[in-house]
């Protein structure tokens, strides 16, 4: 295939998204050939109104296009912008692009894409919020309640028929007695008084499919407490944002012959009732219980009498907070079998599904009316092999069903979702199949993009590891723990994480939506609450590396993806921080006040405290340094340049304040701990001399610990880094493999699946690090596997040319490891970076790159060997001479396509 094709179209980063509220949406695209070296010079982007089939011909010659952009000269293929017409609310726009690539040639159309509006104004909408009728249905009632209308169509054809819907609470739909969409615990959660996102779903099948279109039908939808009502934390916070659920939902039906119709929620004459479920209770920490005796025939068909439902009322709620869908939906992404079926030393049946994961049980039982069974879920067993809770405090994580009888039947929870690995089970006939049980995990729908794997299996299960834990806590919100009476969205974790996770899968939307809510949440002074959405008490806030969460995520967001957007919508939070903490302390250039969460969990920390030895004003004052660099920065790709002036200048201040306070005459560094050191190197606080006796210190460090780490939570993700990056690469691979306490190993040979809170959850006896804060299921620990891919394998970005458009490939055989390969489905496509050693010595890197991209390969250590590229002369491959610069490092420069370098 000598042309290029033009493939993988995506709208703000999603496939056909419906229901966007944003304004000027952006597209990209991937380029197609087996031509090395092929790239875009250019692009042209179609958009049309839906209206029928997608003929471009019948769009064009009935004005229907929105914008055509005409020849663009541009080698942009990701996050081109809309520039045509006002966008309307619920109007699908086609679109399509093609290209003309280096050599002249232009491609063919792509396949038509799509995006559909939403109701884009508070005034486009005519539905009401409705709830049950307060003097028949108990308000505060804890089980889901059920609403339902009925609806007539018209006998013409339906066109196109979309439901913009959302929740005070989580829903789900049917129409015609039949779930709408297969996405969990909708609207989500956001800062609800600010931001409350509304879904839309394309039905037209559902209705078309009807046999009469005349008769009636029936929506409906059950309503329970999720994020919006339920409780919060280990202090049983609860009802922060209201104590009423309510629907807002809107069916938006168009015929054939352009006429339309709406069915709308509203009180009062249009027909819904409202009725209390077979959901007798659901809370996101204790679980659901279920009496499935209580359940009616497809609840909300007309197949039955609905007398004996009650009235609903209107709810005064805002409609302005209201916002499309940023991101993508929650879902069931897998389904896990048991693996064996225990019985434990106390007698208990317990499964284990041999993966800690985050999600519900699927299960089948056939069992006489009112039997009642109970699944209780929990990650792990304790010493003697018996089921364990303790960790989980006060969150009871059950699930409780009544059977109905008769057939067997088969129920998984709605409105909960456990974190676990090992399920025990009550009332369940005996004997126990397995085969009648399954996990489902649950999670945000990200789509992976990375893979490493290297010659150490310990080190690929840890990759495993680190992938499940951040499927299990990318549910909707990076939350901490996914199974105890928390699982909220702390900003530390999530900034130490973000740019490990940016490897493992796509997350620019995800955090995209986080970030807004952070600056929804951010205080008018600039303080960053320590969870988001923010449910602390007002004391939880804008403590050093978790605040700088609002800039260090939108930064690399910006670095990962080639964002400038997300940097144009948080700069007002980024800056906002930074002053923040500039008006803090007695100094203006030092952060020596106010509550730190420190150095989390550091191993050099006292006894009894969980905050590591390594002074909280280096700590706070470095990550005032870095945040100010990162604004700085971002003023300047803004275009910002009195901005970047400005903060280029406080960052210079702070660096020597940070010398002057921190660093002796002799050069030595205060706070003689391996997080000191690995701070001041991760964010260039030393140079010359100093930083060489610094990067020296931190590696003795490491030695004197017999090759074990002391850091928590800021120092971890970056020791390996630093490590590498000053010339102890091969003391980096040796920590990473260590395997005895403490060390990212030693947690798999106690049989873990995912990341640890604490080095030591379980300890080598089998008993426990703690009750109190014992999560086995941290994400945080998983930020080596940025490492794994950047440092061990090579593959990383240039950041003058963010997004993977300009690659830089680092590979490091340098070590006790004989091969290491990572790959990454970049905006552009994918890109491979891997290594093997020979037993001869000779070192063979496999090399691709995706159309559109160039990389720049540096390969260290080659001074007086031969480099071969296919098998022959780089300057014949490439058509230029390698670059030797000062330092030894042999520079090739690639254009897209696959490579074989061979050093020997």
């Amino acid at each position: 295939m000598r042309s290029t094709m033009v493939t993988e179209l995506r709208c703000e980063y999603l496939k056909n998204p419906l229901g966007l509220t944003v304004s000027r949406p952006r597209f990209g695209w991937k380029l197609k050939t087996d031509r090395r070296g092929a790239r875009q010079i250019a692009y042209r982007v179609q958009v049309a109104k839906s209206v029928g089939p997608a003929d471009w011909e019948t769009a064009e010659s009935r004005d229907l296009l929105a914008w055509d952009s005409g020849r663009v000269e541009s080698d942009e293929s990701v996050h081109v912008e809309y520039a045509g017409e006002e966008t309307e609310s619920a109007q699908r726009y086609l679109y399509r692009v093609q290209v003309w690539d280096d050599q002249g040639e232009v491609s063919p159309w792509s396949d038509t894409a799509y995006w559909e509006t939403g109701l884009l104004s508070a005034e486009d909408w005519s539905a009401d919020w409705i709830t049950p009728a307060s003097g028949e249905i108990d308000p505060q009632a804890s089980e889901t309640y059920l609403l339902r209308r009925t609806f007539r169509l018209s006998e013409k054809k339906v066109e196109r028929a979309t439901i913009f819907a959302t929740a005070l609470g989580i829903y789900e739909l049917e129409l015609d007695g039949r779930r709408v969409g297969d996405s969990l615990y909708a609207p989500g959660w956001t800062s609800y008084d600010q931001r409350l996102q509304v879904q839309a779903y394309d039905v037209t099948q559902q209705l078309n499919g009807a046999a009469e279109k005349s008769d009636s039908h029936a929506i409906g939808a059950a309503l329970a407490d999720g994020w919006y009502i339920g409780r919060y934390g280990w202090t049983e916070r609860g009802k922060l944002y209201g104590d009423r659920r309510a629907l807002l939902l809107e069916l938006h039906i168009g015929y054939e012959d352009g006429t339309k119709q709406i069915v709308a929620s509203r009180s009062g004459t249009d027909g819904w009732k409202a009725l209390t479920g077979p959901s007798l209770a659901a809370n996101l920490y204790d679980g659901e219980t279920y009496d499935a005796r209580l359940e009616q025939a497809g609840w909300s068909t007309h197949a039955y009498d609905d007398a004996e439902w009650k009235n609903v009322e209107t709810l005064e709620h805002p409609k302005h907070i209201l916002i499309g869908e940023q991101s993508e939906r929650i879902k069931v992404t897998e389904r896990l079998k048991p693996v064996s079926v225990i019985r434990t030393p106390a007698g208990e049946t317990v499964l284990d599904l041999g993966q800690n994961m985050v999600g519900r049980v699927a299960f089948s039982i056939k069992a006489p009316a009112g039997t009642t069974v109970k699944l209780h879920h929990a990650e792990v067993l304790d010493q003697a092999g018996n089921f364990y809770t303790g960790n989980l405090r006060s969150a009871r994580q059950e699930v409780v069903y009544t059977c109905r009888g008769g057939e067997t039947e088969t129920y998984r929870s709605s409105f909960s979702f456990q974190g676990f690995r090992y399920v025990r089970l009550e009332g369940f006939p005996e004997p126990i199949d397995p085969d009648d049980f399954a996990g489902e995990v649950i999670h945000t729908e990200m789509q992976p993009s990375g893979f490493f794997e290297c010659s150490n299996p310990l080190l690929n299960r840890l990759q495993q590891n680190i992938v499940w834990g951040q499927r299990g806590n990318f549910l909707d919100v990076p939350t901490d723990c996914p199974q105890r009476d928390e699982r909220l969205g702390w900003t530390g974790d999530a900034q130490v994480f973000i740019r490990t996770a940016a490897f493992n899968y796509g997350v620019a939307p995800f955090f995209a939506k986080w970030l807004k809510d952070l600056a929804a949440d951010q205080r008018e002074d600039g303080g960053v609450p320590s969870v988001i959405p923010s449910i602390m008490e007002e004391s939880h806030h804008s403590s050093s590396a978790w605040g700088d969460a609002a800039v260090i995520c939108p930064w690399t967001i910006y670095l990962c993806y080639g964002d400038k957007r997300i940097l144009e919508e948080q700069y007002d939070s980024m800056t906002g921080w930074v002053e923040y903490i500039r008006a803090q302390g007695d100094q203006e250039l030092l952060w020596n006040t106010g509550f730190h969460y420190g150095d989390w969990l550091g191993l050099d920390a006292k006894e009894n405290s969980y905050v590591g030895a390594t002074p909280s004003d280096l700590i706070a004052t470095a990550f005032f340094a870095y945040s100010t660099s990162l604004v700085a920065k971002t003023a300047a790709v803004l275009g910002k340049s009195d901005d970047a002036r400005k903060y280029e200048d406080l960052h210079g201040r702070i660096v020597q304040a940070f010398s002057d306070e921190f660093i002796t005459p002799n050069g030595r560094l205060a706070g003689h701990t391996q997080t000191s050191y690995v701070l001041a190197l991760m964010f260039d606080l030393v140079q010359g001399e100093t930083k060489r006796r610094v990067a020296d210190a931190l590696a003795e460090s490491v030695r004197g610990e017999k090759m074990h780490l002391t850091t928590g939570f800021v120092g971890t993700p970056y020791l390996c880094h630093v490590l590498s990056e000053n010339g102890y690469h091969d003391i980096a691979v040796q920590l990473a493999q260590q395997e005895e306490y403490p060390s990212w190993l030693y947690s798999i040979h106690q049989g873990a699946t995912t990341i640890w809170e604490h080095w030591d959850g379980i300890k080598p006896d089998g008993s426990f690090w703690s009750d109190a804060m014992n999560s086995y299921n941290h994400y945080a620990y998983g930020a080596i596997g940025d490492w794994l891919y950047r440092a061990v394998a090579g593959l990383d970005l240039d950041e003058q040319v963010p997004g993977y458009k300009r690659i830089v490939l680092r590979p490091n055989p340098d070590s006790s490891l004989t091969h290491a390969r990572a790959q990454y489905d970049s905006p552009y496509g994918k890109i491979v970076s891997g290594w093997t050693k020979r037993e001869n010595g000779e070192v063979s890197y496999e090399i691709e790159l995706p159309p559109n991209t160039t990389a720049e390969l540096r390969l260290t250590d080659t001074e007086g060997k031969k480099v071969k590229v296919d098998e022959r002369d780089p300057a014949e491959v490439l058509g230029a001479e390698p670059i030797v610069n000062e330092n030894g490092t042999l520079v090739l420069g690639l254009g897209s396509g696959r490579y074989t370098v061979k050093v020997s």
